[in-house]
């Protein structure tokens, strides 16, 4: 089972800036990550795609995020981060890691974290 560890969700003003960090587990073979991103959910609403990126490099955002939110990884540490500038109150919600990845040749998975919570205050 493939465990995912977020980070750096909280409360911040109208305009600030947060980084979330989410790191697949050590210690449990990986094959092959296909793609991590990440999503959100606010109350009352689906849970919807922020942005991801892809074993190659490509990246994919929501419209409502775009110019404003950047998604990257380190690989070696099985890491997505998603820089988040200019944040606005509908940027509330929990966001959600994801990481969809080969177990080993055969075998695929898909994996949530537990969630963090970002508000964003007017």
């Amino acid at each position: 089972q493939v465990q995912l560890v977020e980070s750096g969700g909280g409360l911040v003003q109208a305009g600030g800036s947060l980084r979330l960090s989410c790191a697949a587990s050590r210690g449990i073979v990986i094959f092959k990550i296909n793609s991590m991103g990440w999503y959100r959910q606010a109350p009352g609403k689906q849970r919807e795609l922020v942005a991801s990126i892809a074993l190659g490099g490509t990246t994919n955002y929501a419209d409502s995020v775009k110019g404003r939110f950047t998604i990257t990884r380190d690989t070696g540490k099985r890491t997505v981060y998603l820089q988040m500038n200019s944040l606005k109150p509908e940027d509330t919600a929990v966001y959600y890691c994801n990481a969809d990845v080969l177990l080993d040749s055969y075998t695929p998975g898909n994996y949530w974290g537990q969630g963090t919570q970002v508000t964003v205050s007017s």
